[in-house]
């Protein structure tokens, strides 16, 4: 009988060390998202990057996937996945919008000031029933310089939408719109190619055909835009600051 009581207490106090950690939570899209072959596959989500930049002290779960939008990912199970999960003193960054966009895919759409920001108040009040933390981003910035050398949005009216969500329900912001146009033209029209994906036919094996996308993010690309998130999260002084390597906050980047 001590046996038993002996091992039970033994599994209580790991489950009980185990549940010490909180665990971050990603949702969002292919800029967000884990990519298959890292190795190999010049494309990187900035989401990928996050457990370089911070300590072993909070786990990692990157539900991103490429595609998907605020409507989605909710559609398709994804969220509900995320929410069962949830415990006390998690956190949940919200990073949707390049998808919400597509209008010809019913699916995905959602019209900024109704179902977009239905769907973000969803998130962020369920978040809240579990006793999670919620983050809400804008949409990182696509590489579209116009001919005079002018980075031109490409977002419209859903980056504006966040920023009502988290005004209104207090939320936590992190603008990385803000914060890739500063990256973007910094870089300059044609240096910032190298944060994403630009390849001539036969340059790297994985795009045997070449490669010019202005939207994902190469691994350079990913490392600065999940540094920057990082960094902005600290000037907040949001909880979650105490899980960033020092190494991370110590980088000069814009």
């Amino acid at each position: 009988m001590k046996i038993r009581i002996l091992i039970g207490l033994l599994f209580l106090s790991l489950n009980l060390l185990a549940q010490k950690n909180p665990t971050l939570y990603l949702i969002g899209d292919s800029t967000m998202s884990d990519k298959k072959n890292p190795d190999e596959n010049p494309e990187h989500g900035w989401g990928q990057m996050l457990p370089e930049l911070m300590n072993d002290e909070i786990t990692i779960e990157n539900h991103a996937v490429n595609g998907r939008s605020s409507k989605s990912f909710i559609g398709q199970g994804r969220w509900q996945t995320v929410y069962e999960k949830l415990k006390p003193g998690d956190f949940v960054i919200i990073q949707f919008g390049h998808n919400d966009q597509k209008i010809k895919s019913p699916d995905r759409f959602t019209n900024p000031f109704t179902e977009y920001r239905y769907n973000l108040e969803k998130y962020v009040k369920e978040t809240r029933e579990k006793g999670a933390t919620p983050i809400l981003m804008s949409s990182i910035v696509r590489r579209n310089f116009n001919e005079h050398g002018t980075l031109v949005d490409t977002h419209g009216e859903y980056p504006l939408v966040v920023r009502m969500v988290a005004k209104d329900l207090d939320v936590p912001f992190i603008d990385m719109q803000w914060l890739t146009e500063q990256l973007e033209m910094k870089f300059g029209a044609e240096e910032s190619a190298d944060l994403h994906l630009h390849f001539e036919p036969g340059e790297v094996a994985y795009y045997p055909d070449g490669k010019s996308d202005n939207t994902h993010l190469s691994e350079q690309g990913a490392t600065l835009v999940a540094s920057l998130a990082l960094q902005e999260i600290a000037k907040k002084d949001l909880p979650l600051k105490k899980y960033i390597k020092e190494s991370t906050l110590k980088k000069e980047i814009l």
